[in-house]
């Protein structure tokens, strides 16, 4: 039983730690090395360490969002935000700003009723364009609350706009969602350690310096640093490419794979990036919708591809672009004639004439480069981010498929047909492009369309991005066991150079017969990514291997300060055969995530393994309940019921199922039978006689019909009923036998 072999986590800020090791001498030293390339290890290289040698950097680091990405209150200027007492409300709770003796706090009333709670300020969370009040709302428990200060404006606003969020809600500021020190100090501290004790669920957290300096990007440094010439001990900073991963360590949405990022090291050694797979996270296309910050975008983008990376735009230092964007300098660095050869990959960018291009005037903002193909997205209501996936604006997949649009999103007082017209009128057939063809497939397949496979199996053939290839690799996964022509790409890409391709070939090879000895060869893969992927398709080999068992098992209990976390461990359990532990692990995750449809689910399959039939229909009803607009949810829990036993339970879940969707036939069916069951021959025939429109190739409807009818003694009716069954299907026996 695989019970969801991977959970990602979808959260911005989770990060890394090294693999341990085994017990031999020389395992010890590895350990020992890596340790040494661990910020959190440095306790004393803070930036005025580095200052001595470094002043210009430091000098422009200093003031910028790195470097007070957390402030505390004593350093952070707050006094305009708590310059007087007042009450600032999100339309539901309200806080009271106090200014005391002992510094600013927020009173918060969770109610007109409830009790008031007093909450003194630790610290301000980010610079700008916001800044979220950091309290202590437990011993070690840090949340930054919901509203937050606008430094520009000079007022009060909430980071959730109308969204209300409700106490109890893993994403209301007091939730798990929105801790700190799970959440948001790994990309807001320097040397930052977690330190969750599971058996209190309190946090002990140590960093080595407030915000993001010197070593949480360079890493720590040797006593001779500088003695055997500039950069000793960090060499590394000189490869471009590695050191933009360094950057996506906190620039990207992922699940950890380690405590700790040691910078200079891979990406994927360390993280699971998240990719568009999942509906809702990202735009099929690759556009960023949720909170998906860059990396994901960067990976999948043709310039990426090409050799581009963060330094070729950005200063690390002062955070700026290198060049201005308002004259599209920074782009025509790189696209003037005669093109610019990008290192690495030996591409030669192509030579583009920006008012040609945009047939927009010089000087409009339909003239950036910028506008068209990085868009901006608000998130927390005032924080515009750029897409970097430099995608070009495409009106038809608007109308398609809902994707949004530059055209449209400047030009807001036309239609989408207009945007179209005029994009076919400039660019013709370059329109029709791969970016198209990926976004159809992608929708298709997160749609559960059957037509997906082939659109995907013919894109991957002819992909030349690696992260593309992963993604359509992954959507393929839940078709694999009965599309035979899936496994022959898997066994291709497990032998990809790219990790997150093997990685991905892993997902799909776990349910593919035969595939053991791909498996087992991807358990020893160098990057840790692809041996977790391969851990998880053959649970009960893991510990054979003990280096693999011992960093796959700190990987699990990595999170298990969240909801996810017990959820992934739980299915570990569960799919080693562990089912009491298993449903432990699930029902703390349901308590902590009470909103959460797809943990009662998961909860409820493991109850189901587990023989606790009844406990399973409960939870998969809960996990219906949850989605008000998912007819499919609810007949699966009358389904549950059904099996349980539970009668008129099965029949309340289905006559819900079919009232969300009229057009689930087998929910029609099923509650037929039960009617039937129940001795309501008239609500059974109604409810068959919905399940035939609504599926009309599906022989068994009739044939149910006929059988009522002939026990009613209605013999006429009977065999219309079956014959209108074999017209479906002549071949069908039961029909056939009922006319004889």
């Amino acid at each position: 039983m695989i019970i969801g072999a991977v959970v990602i986590l979808t959260s911005s800020c989770r990060r890394a730690e090294t693999s341990a090791a085994t017990d031999s001498p020389q395992a010890g030293e590895a350990t020992r090395v890596a340790q040494a390339k661990l910020p959190s290890m440095a306790k004393n290289q803070t930036s005025a360490y580095c200052q001595s040698c470094h002043a210009d950097v430091h000098a422009a680091w200093e003031g910028t969002d790195h470097a007070n990405a957390n402030q505390m209150v004593g350093e952070a200027d707050l006094a305009e935000a708590f310059a007087e007492a007042h009450q600032i409300s999100d339309g539901g709770a309200t806080f009271d700003l106090e200014d005391g003796s002992d510094g600013p706090a927020m009173v918060w009333h969770p109610s007109a009723e409830g009790e008031k709670q007093r909450f003194p300020v630790q610290a301000a969370l980010g610079q700008k364009p916001s800044r979220q009040m950091l309290v202590e709302t437990e011993p070690g428990r840090i949340q930054p609350t919901d509203m937050a200060w606008d430094p520009a404006a000079k007022e009060w606003f909430n980071v959730f706009g109308q969204q209300n969020r409700r106490p109890g809600e893993w994403g209301h500021w007091t939730g798990r969602g929105m801790n700190w020190n799970s959440m948001c100090a790994h990309c807001h501290m320097t040397g930052y350690e977690k330190n969750y004790n599971v058996a209190t669920d309190r946090y002990h957290g140590t960093w080595v310096e407030d915000g993001i300096s010197c070593i949480q990007c360079h890493g720590p440094v040797p006593e001779n640093h500088g003695q055997n010439g500039a950069g000793a001990g960090v060499d590394w900073i000189h490869d471009r490419h590695r050191a933009m991963e360094t950057c996506a360590y906190c620039h990207a949405r992922n699940e950890q794979l380690t405590a700790e990022f040691p910078p200079g090291e891979a990406y994927d050694d360390h993280h699971r990036l998240t990719l568009p797979v999942q509906a809702g996270v990202f735009w099929p296309d690759g556009q960023q919708l949720d909170e998906d910050f860059n990396w994901t975008s960067v990976r999948l983008s043709r310039m990426y591809h090409a050799g581009v990376t963060c330094m070729d735009c950005h200063d690390p230092h002062t955070t700026k672009t290198i060049l201005p964007v308002e004259n599209n300098a920074l782009c025509m660095q790189c696209h003037t004639a005669p093109g610019r050869t990008m290192p690495g990959t030996g591409v030669q960018s192509p030579v583009i004439n920006p008012l040609a291009h945009s047939r927009h005037a010089e000087g409009s903002t339909g003239n950036l480069c910028v506008s068209c193909h990085m868009p901006t997205t608000n998130y927390m209501v005032r924080s515009p981010r750029h897409d970097h996936g430099w995608l070009k604006p495409d009106p038809l997949m608007t109308k398609e498929l809902g994707i949004p649009n530059a055209c449209n999103e400047c030009h807001g007082e036309e239609s989408i047909d207009w945007a179209i017209a005029h994009t076919d009128d400039w660019y013709g057939e370059k329109m029709d492009s791969r970016q198209r063809a990926r976004a159809r497939a992608v929708a298709a397949a997160q749609a559960g369309e059957e037509r997906a496979v082939g659109m995907l199996l013919e894109l991957w053939e002819s992909e030349d991005i690696p992260a593309w290839r992963a993604t359509f690799l992954q959507l393929l996964a839940p078709h694999a066991d009965h599309h035979p022509e899936i496994a022959p790409v898997a066994r291709a890409a497990a032998s990809s150079d790219d990790a997150m391709e093997r990685a991905s070939a892993m997902q799909v090879l776990a349910s593919i017969p035969g595939s053991e000895e791909l498996l087992r060869e991807g358990m020893k893969d160098p990057v840790r990514l692809v041996r977790f992927d391969a851990a998880w398709a053959l649970p009960h080999e893991v510990e054979a291997d003990a280096q693999l068992a011992k960093e796959f098992l700190a990987y699990l209990d990595l999170t298990l300060d969240q909801p996810a976390g017990r959820v992934r461990k739980g299915q570990y359990l569960a799919n080693r055969g562990q089912l009491v532990e298993a449903e432990q692990e699930l029902a703390l995750a349901a308590r902590w995530d009470r909103y959460s449809a797809g943990i009662h689910q998961t909860h409820a399959m493991i109850l189901q393994a587990a023989g606790r039939l009844g406990d399973a229909a409960n939870a998969f009803f809960r996990a219906a309940r949850l989605e008000p607009g998912n007819g499919q949810a609810m007949f699966t829990a009358g389904l549950a019921y059904a099996e349980a036993n539970m009668w008129e339970e099965a029949r309340n879940a289905l006559e819900l199922a079919v009232r969300r969707e009229p057009s689930l036939h087998r929910a029609w069916y099923n509650l037929g039978l039960l009617h039937h069951q129940g001795g309501n021959g008239v609500a059974a025939l109604e409810a068959l006689e919905n399940a035939e429109q609504q599926g009309p190739t599906v022989p068994d409807y009739p044939y149910a019909a006929a059988t009522i009818y002939w026990q009613q003694g209605d013999r006429e009716a009977a065999r219309a009923a079956a014959r209108r069954a074999l017209q479906i299907d002549p071949g069908y026996l039961p029909a056939r036998r009922l006319l004889q």
